[in-house]
């Protein structure tokens, strides 16, 4: 231990990043560059990560090369109080360090995990306040902060609850939130930190509700909701007003529904925050939907597609003009999909225009156009004037009523290719939905190109999930009633597993049916099928439904069929 601490003091993180491969002396000389000119005072890895020359996961690499520390994961320990009563939290969030646990073998050696094994002044500081020798090994900062806000987080914000409620004056409401926006003023602290936790727990949705007698706060995590926090009532009106502040909203309109929006940095990381006021008899809930700005354009190979799904993908992407549509209900990675099929789209020779409510993520490169319904600018009538842009590709954010579905086609048949979202429950019934909107189903046949119909499931949890034998029912289900030997799936456990929080699922993967409209399908389309003939139709030339593909996963290991159950909800 003495060794590796005396080769950290010769050595820093830079040389060590450098000597492992992990960065260029240049992209160094760039980094030191920006430090110097940043006025937060950032350390050097959050630099190099920010600037994109390391990930956090080739730093803890190369550190550990290097360094010959142990890597641990936080999620997979569980702290003792004995442990969390040694540092004050704000020594450990000062310093982005977590005691975590004592030497098997010598207890007077504390172990710590360290996003930054190479700050000897935090080494030396917890071993004199704690008494104990420090063993260092390494982790993420994210996971430090996550394991922070596991152990300390509720206290904290209660903490700051308490302070805010005893500096209120009696005759003070919601103006107090208004009054004092310095950083440490509790309310603003109180703000800041349901934001950041909701972020460390891969929160989607972040709901604030006021109840007859508390404030409840919950966040949506793999697309269920969970109670995260609950607080006095009093606290609501500066908690709302604080939000409205932030998101550019009028703080003293409470009778009506209002939205916004606003942004954080949390853990190094940006985020599109989109705020939705709604007034209840209780007084006004908010909704706070976070958004990871890079979190919409990834890789195609990251959305869960099977070999032979990828391929269907790109073979509709690679049509010339037409419509592609994505379907599914709200929350089941449209936009994602749809992000990430523009992205692949997107190159030097084509013009993109996109028109959307709101814009999701910024994308270097394509022309980007808000609706503002106040303003007169429809889907409608952005898409006109659009066409009169010389577009080669256009997105529409979602195809609402008859008029835009029309201006599509329309759009498509004339040469341009148009990919757009559609509130449907498979691809078949996108296609009857059209002719409902008013669309001549000859048009439909002529100018659809492809339908992505999608869902997303929960992955069970690696780490508590239990083996277990099908049953009879099961087994018919999954398609495999006849088999004669016996078939194992994973079943989720609610406990108090450290990595998944105890749902028994950590993360949520994509299913899909994809469906490529091809001659046959399009004389089906054209003679006006119902939905079940088409996806009769569509099967018989190799289209995978949902179910198959749900099923598929259960099969795999890497759902439940209780999550089948759950998505597959028409069956």
């Amino acid at each position: 231990m003495e060794r590796r601490l005396d080769y950290a003091r010769r050595k820093r993180l830079g040389e060590l990043l450098i000597d492992a491969g992990a960065i260029t002396p240049e992209q160094l000389d760039q980094a030191l560059a920006a430090q110097r000119m940043s006025r937060d005072g950032k350390k050097l890895g959050n630099v190099l990560i920010d600037m994109e020359f390391v990930t956090e996961a080739q730093m803890i690499e190369a550190l550990k090369t290097q360094l010959g520390y142990q890597v641990v994961n936080l999620s997979h320990e569980r702290v003792s109080d004995e442990v969390t009563k040694l540092v004050d939290e704000k020594i450990l969030r000062k310093y982005c360090l977590m005691p975590f646990g004592f030497n098997e073998r010598n207890q007077n050696i504390l172990k710590v995990a360290m996003s930054d094994p190479l700050d000897i002044r935090a080494i030396d500081d917890i071993s004199i306040i704690t008494g104990f020798q420090v063993e260092v090994y390494i982790t993420t900062q994210k996971d430090i902060m996550a394991a922070l806000d596991r152990y300390y987080g509720s206290a904290e914000m209660v903490k700051v609850a308490a302070e805010f409620m005893r500096g209120r004056a009696e005759d003070q409401t919601a103006e107090a939130a208004v009054e004092d926006t310095t950083s440490q003023a509790p309310i603003v602290k109180l703000v800041r930190q349901i934001i950041e936790q909701a972020v460390r727990k891969r929160a989607s949705d972040i709901h604030i509700e006021p109840m007859n007698t508390k404030l409840r706060i919950r966040f949506r995590v793999d697309g269920v909701l969970q109670e995260a926090m609950t607080h006095d009532i009093t606290l609501h009106a500066a908690v709302t007003a604080r939000i409205k502040i932030i998101s550019g909203l009028d703080i003293s309109e409470k009778r009506k529904p209002q939205d916004g929006r606003t942004s954080a940095v949390v853990d190094g990381q940006d985020y599109d925050i989109r705020v939705s006021m709604l007034p209840t008899v209780y007084g006004e809930k908010t909704v706070m939907r976070l958004t990871q700005k890079k979190g919409l354009t990834r890789d195609k190979k990251e959305l869960g597609f099977s070999p032979e799904e990828l391929e269907k993908f790109d073979q509709i992407l690679k049509h010339p003009n037409g419509i592609i549509l994505v379907t599914g209900p709200t929350g089941s990675g449209k936009s994602t999909t749809l992000y990430t099929a523009l992205c692949e789209l997107n190159v030097e020779g084509v013009n993109i225009i996109t028109v959307e409510d709101p814009v999701e993520a910024e994308i270097g490169g394509i022309n980007q156009v808000q609706v503002n319904e106040k303003a007169g600018l429809s889907f409608a009538s952005a898409l006109r004037s659009i066409l009169r842009q010389d577009p080669d590709i256009i997105m529409i954010g979602e195809i609402r009523d008859g008029e835009t579905a029309e201006i599509a086609v329309k759009a498509s048949i004339t040469g341009h290719l148009v990919v757009s979202t559609l509130h449907t429950n498979s691809s078949a019934s996108t296609v009857t939905r059209l002719t409902d909107m008013g669309v001549e189903p000859y048009l439909i046949a002529d100018s659809v190109v492809g339908i992505i119909a999608q869902r997303l499931v929960r992955r069970v949890c690696p780490y508590c999930s239990a083996l277990r034998e099908a049953d009879e029912f099961e087994k018919e289900a999954l398609g495999v009633a006849d088999s004669p030997e016996k078939v194992m799936i994973l079943q989720a456990r609610q406990g108090d597993c450290m990595n998944c929080g105890g749902s028994g699922y950590y993360g949520r993967i994509g299913v899909y049916e994809i469906m490529s409209v091809g001659a046959s399908l399009k004389r089906e389309i054209s003679r006006g099928a119902t939905a079940d003939e088409i996806e009769k139709a569509a099967v018989r030339e190799g289209m995978k439904t949902l179910r198959m593909s749900a099923v598929r996963y259960v099969l795999e290991g890497i759902t439940t069929i209780e999550e089948v159950r759950r998505i597959i909800y028409q069956e």
